[in-house]
């Protein structure tokens, strides 16, 4: 099958590239418009030219394309909040946002860190000027305080800050991810400084979210334990928010975090139910046309109530198309389907590209389709059990092949049990939805008996303990996978060599895998080669000093810390993974370092040092040392003074004013991150 002939494919990624475009380079928003309006009259004059032409000529194709291509820039700028005259970002400067007075409404409780109750926020006011845009809001955790709800409307003078970002190589950038949802700044506030201006439901959030309150009421009056009730929100209300760290942790290394985000497979199951439950319309006149209309609003009701969560939104557009072509008889190609959903939820939600959740998702189901039929018949079982196991784990298995590249590039690690925990708890999934939905309908009518309520809450204990289980076995579990963004293309240029092998062998598709064999080995080494350096980092630690020296694949680290906060020390972890060392030998930290032909002075709190025959290009002081800075200064001026965080910051501030006095350059890894010297 020929996939890029398909004009809606073609289309489609057309508009991904346009998207991805905007996202790296800026374009002026008129210029846009008047590309593509220019591009619509063209296209309009060459379907007025055509007419009656059944093959439209090559010229429409082009601009076909480009006018698709201009379109995912335009969308992309579009609900890009900052290019609307009213957002905050317009009328505020650095001085104001110290001192801004905000009125806003919560749109979304976030999960929570150790300290921190978070919130999405819309702004209504600041400064009494009505403005729009989106806001971080965290509020100290209190229990003498109710968690704030959705469509709350409070005001805070405390004012915006701005977004912090990474402050050590390789970590997790959750600036950039609030920034993809349109998030920009925050708000810090405790609880006493909150203004309460109404608490009434205005949007289809609220009543949604106000639905799985009561859901979440009743079922809390069942005696649910925490880890069950965290489980039913996860897999029937799309809310992960309660999932604790441990089972989150399970399931990942298990190889069944799928399990938790409402995906395809449970709207899938929900589509099952829904078309068993209205199968007699099929007798009625129009009764398909009035079935699939019900079945897509419950559907979206369904996605609704979840919180319209990436993963259940692009989960229920694709099935909608399903329903659509199933119940109206038009049975539609699953590429066609897949394409059809994945065009309109980028083209209402452009960011949804850069979720991990919509790339695994979608890789994963072309994988099925495209690989699980030629593993199927790899072997075929005359028992109907055996069978049944088979279907699952090549259902699986090409799932895996689909998302394994990717999974390693986010995430680092490979569970070697996906096998086992899938093939035990897949076929219960829909036993456990389909329970879930009883006992919940059960529970909003007051109706759900004490005996049924334990029988479903013992099946997801269990559930949690198998995979609890299969999450300890460590040895299967692969971690610390160096998986650059480079192996990731060249590895989905062999995967799509090999279906397209599987579907018809000849000279030519085998040449395309032999192709992606190359590329994925001249990627591996073209990473191994870049990684041929060496550096001298000192990453930010509160309270303790952490420094690196990189030589090649090899890292000596040099600190103050216990032996478990060193073994569990993310930075480290972090820098290993995004620099592929392979060797890591620490030592306790020493008074000069020297990379090349650069030395580095350290003066601890003892603050002894000898400076005359040194001369430091760099002078790092750690555990607050009681110093002249000037007079270190003065004798030999290095390039640089920095302070890492193990420093009192009464410290830091006097040290960086005699910086800026004597026009020495100052670098403090609390603000400014990890600092990072090369060869």
């Amino acid at each position: 099958m020929k996939l890029l002939n398909f004009a809606l494919i073609k289309l489609t990624l057309s508009l991904i590239l346009g998207i991805l475009f905007a996202a790296y380079i800026s374009v002026s928003v008129t210029l846009i418009l008047g590309i593509l309006s220019a591009l619509v009259l063209a296209l309009a004059a060459i379907l007025i030219i055509e007419k009656g032409q059944l093959v439209k000529s090559v010229g429409f194709g082009i601009v076909a394309l480009l006018t698709f291509f201009v379109i995912g820039i335009f969308t992309y700028q579009f609900h890009d909040h900052k290019n609307f005259k009213t957002h905050y970002t317009h009328h505020l400067d650095t001085s104001e946002k110290a001192t801004a007075t905000v009125m806003f409404r919560v749109r979304e409780v976030l999960k929570s860190t150790t300290y921190h109750d978070k919130y999405s926020v819309d702004n209504l006011q600041i400064n009494n000027q009505s403005l729009t845009g989106k806001t971080l809001l965290n509020l100290p955790k209190d229990a003498l305080y109710d968690p704030l709800q959705v469509d709350d409307i409070l005001v805070s003078a405390t004012g915006l800050q701005d977004l912090k970002a990474p402050v050590n190589p390789n970590q997790f950038d959750y600036k950039a991810h609030l920034e993809k949802q349109y998030i920009y700044h925050q708000i810090f506030a405790e609880r006493d400084q909150l203004l309460p201006i109404s608490s009434e439901i205005h949007t289809l959030l609220g009543y949604a979210a106000n639905l799985r309150r009561s859901i979440n009421t009743e079922l809390n009056s069942k005696h649910f334990k925490a880890d069950e009730l965290a489980l039913i929100n996860a897999l029937l209300l799309g809310q992960r928010q309660d999932i604790s760290s441990e089972i989150y942790d399970s399931y990942s290394r298990a190889g069944a975090i799928h399990i938790l985000a409402v995906s395809g497979l449970h709207v899938g199951v929900i589509l099952y139910l829904l078309n068993l439950l209205f199968k007699r319309l099929d007798y009625i006149r129009h009764g398909k046309l009035i079935k699939t209309i019900l079945i897509v609003l419950l559907l979206w009701s369904f996605a609704v109530i979840a919180g319209l969560s990436a993963s259940v939104t692009r989960a229920v557009m694709m099935f909608s198309v399903v329903a659509i072509g199933m119940n109206l008889k038009r049975p539609a190609n699953i590429y066609n389907t897949l394409v059809i959903s994945m065009f309109f939820l980028l083209l209402f939600k452009p960011m949804f590209l850069f979720d991990v959740g919509f790339q695994m998702s979608y890789l994963a189901v072309l994988a099925i389709v495209s690989i699980q039929p030629w593993l199927a018949k790899l072997w075929q079982p005359e028992s109907r059990s055996l069978k049944k196991i088979w279907q699952i784990l090549s259902v699986t298995l090409a799932a895996q092949i689909g998302v394994v590249p990717i999974s390693l590039f986010y995430f680092h690690q490979f569970p070697g049990l996906f096998f086992l925990s899938n093939l035990v708890i897949i076929p219960f999934l829909g036993l456990i939805l389909g329970l879930g939905i009883i006992v919940i309908f059960l529970a909003l009518v007051n109706l759900l008996p004490l005996w049924f309520s334990e029988v479903y809450g013992s099946i997801i204990s269990y559930m949690n303990h198998f995979v609890g289980w299969v999450s300890l076995q460590e040895r299967f579990v692969f971690k610390d996978i160096a998986f650059s963004l480079l192996q990731v293309v060249a590895a989905y240029v062999f995967i799509f060599g090999f279906v397209l092998l599987i579907r018809r062998q000849n000279f030519r598709r085998l040449a395309f895998v032999m192709v992606g064999v190359l590329c994925f080995q001249l990627a591996a080494i073209y990473d191994n080669y870049s990684n041929q350096s060496e550096a001298f980092v000192v990453f930010h630690k509160n309270r303790n000093s952490l420094i690196a020296i990189k030589s090649n694949a090899r890292l000596e680290v040099h600190h103050n810390l216990n032996a478990d906060e060193i073994s569990n020390n993310t930075s480290i972890r972090n820098y290993k993974i995004g620099n592929a060392i392979r060797a890591i030998h620490y030592d306790s930290l020493e008074n000069i370092y020297r990379l090349d032909h650069h030395t580095i002075l350290v003066v601890d709190s003892l603050g002894v040092f000898r400076i005359p025959k040194l001369h430091p290009d760099y002078v790092l002081l750690r555990d607050s040392p009681k110093i002249n800075l000037t007079r270190l200064i003065e004798t030999s001026p290095p390039k640089m003074i920095i302070a890492d965080g193990s420093n009192y910051k009464s410290y830091i501030q006097r040290w960086e004013a005699t910086c800026a006095a004597k026009k020495i350059p100052f670098h403090k890894t609390s603000e400014k991150g990890a600092f990072i010297l090369k060869r």
